[in-house]
């Protein structure tokens, strides 16, 4: 059982356009492994293995909320498990909050680069208080983004932060607790009650620190991840069985976490 807990995909008329405008935009930073259609990763997935994929989409703008997690409804399935978009900031919300709640997603995904907010930023914690008090899970992007400029508006020492003021809430750090901060993960993030994704670390992240954060943090709170179709799944899952884990800690890792933080 391989379940990604990081991927991204656009309705067939989109994802053209979007690819080729986040490709220009990343100036040429990242190769795609699929075509960003539904088809495509479900294609991906048949060829290489991938048992689940939960979908993750942004909202760049406010008005964009309701289109994003009205498409996510159309794709749910045993296979591929949408989570929620959401802008912080927006006079909605709540109301949005309650919608994604409505449609049954498992969560939201929040890009503080894409989106414009630190994410310690105390204006939003009501936001978070309100999605975490409806069983959400909130998943951010952490540290690089080719399309970003530091300093960065997440970084390991803020999300420790929020991992003690949210003690026991569904948080998960995607990239390792940042992605190119991986040290500072080492020293601020790794231990404290939040999950973290492997998406992107497992590619450029060296070797011994990727397994040091891992041990550190415990194998039960790490979910695999790669970000595709930015970064190659079978790979990133070929590096995970690769490590100096045990066989329970590679299982924990590769799906074992992800179910249980899903309820499945």
């Amino acid at each position: 059982m391989v379940i990604d807990f990081h991927t991204h995909i656009f309705n067939d008329e989109l994802a053209p356009k979007a690819r080729a405008a986040l490709i220009k935009n990343s100036h040429g930073a990242y190769h795609h492994c699929t075509d960003m259609t539904r088809a495509g990763l479900l294609g991906y997935m048949d060829a290489h293995g991938i048992d689940k994929s939960v979908v993750l989409s942004i909202a760049t703008k406010p008005t964009q909320v309701g289109k994003i997690n009205a498409w996510a409804s159309t794709i749910a399935s045993d296979r591929l498990i949408p989570f929620g978009a959401a802008f912080p900031m927006a006079e909605s919300w709540r109301a949005d909050i309650d919608d994604v709640v409505a449609r049954g997603f498992k969560g939201i995904k929040l890009h503080p680069e894409y989106q414009g907010f630190y994410v310690d930023d105390e204006s939003i914690f009501p936001f978070y208080e309100y999605a975490f008090s409806k069983g959400l899970i909130i998943l951010w992007h952490a540290g690089y983004d080719p399309v970003g400029t530091p300093p960065y508006r997440s970084n390991p020492r803020r999300f420790a932060a929020l991992a003690d003021r949210f003690d026991g809430a569904k948080m998960v750090v995607a990239h390792l607790g940042g992605q190119e901060q991986w040290v500072e993960t080492a020293e601020f993030l790794a231990g404290k009650n939040v999950y973290m994704d492997t998406s992107m670390a497992t590619k450029y992240c060296p070797k011994d620190l990727f397994e040091f954060i891992v041990k550190k943090h415990g194998a039960e709170r790490i979910l695999f991840a790669s970000d595709s179709p930015w970064s190659d799944t079978a790979e990133a899952a070929e590096m995970i069985r690769g490590c100096d884990f045990t066989d329970e800690e590679k299982e924990s890792i590769l799906h074992g976490a992800a179910e249980k933080l899903l309820g499945s």
